[in-house]
């Protein structure tokens, strides 16, 4: 379950949106229960009121405004679609070159001695079903090494890992919720 352990300011819009309204909840919800709210995945009537508005547009938007996003409009048959391509491959490209080392040349075989960023990131990319085309550039014997080396990671027990290091709780509890 997500415990607020503080409600100051984060800066970011959406980040303080989320606290507002894990601050505002009468019971502790599970990590599960926080990721369909906040991302709209639930018709819940008694906690609507906990759903952020409009998630992918305002992440979309604020990728924008960091210049790694650009918003293009695209006809797609009888509609015009808005959609966000990259704009900075070399961020885009800096992210997989910084996962594919974590897993090749600076694999530690531990995840509690790996950076908790990499750790999170490795995670988002697994949950976002795009691992697999992190490593597609890789050569044939690379790939597979990477791609078995975060199976390994990735199939750990949660709940054992959580309890063995502290500051990776909510990324051990986001890796669960998107197993189930």
């Amino acid at each position: 379950q997500v415990l607020l352990k503080s409600d100051a300011p984060t800066g970011d819009v959406l980040l303080d949106e989320t606290l507002r309204h894990i601050k505002a909840t009468e019971s502790a919800e599970t990590v599960q229960t926080w990721i369909e709210l906040l991302t709209g995945e639930t018709w819940n009537p008694f906690k609507l009121q906990y759903q952020l508005r409009n998630v992918r547009e305002r992440l979309a938007k604020a990728l924008v405004e960091k210049g790694i996003l650009t918003t293009e409009k695209q006809n797609f048959l009888l509609f015009d679609m808005t959609t966000h391509p990259v704009s900075n491959a070399s961020e885009k490209q800096r992210l997989v070159k910084k996962l594919q080392e974590s897993v090749l040349e600076r694999w530690v075989n531990d995840p509690q001695r790996m950076e908790r960023r990499t750790l999170a990131l490795l995670v988002l990319a697994h949950a976002s079903d795009v691992l697999e085309n992190v490593f597609a550039s890789l050569a044939d014997d690379k790939y597979d090494v990477a791609m078995n080396r975060s199976k390994d990671l990735l199939d750990m027990d949660p709940e054992v890992e959580a309890a063995k290091a502290k500051g990776t709780e909510m990324i051990w509890a986001v890796l669960a919720a998107f197993n189930k």
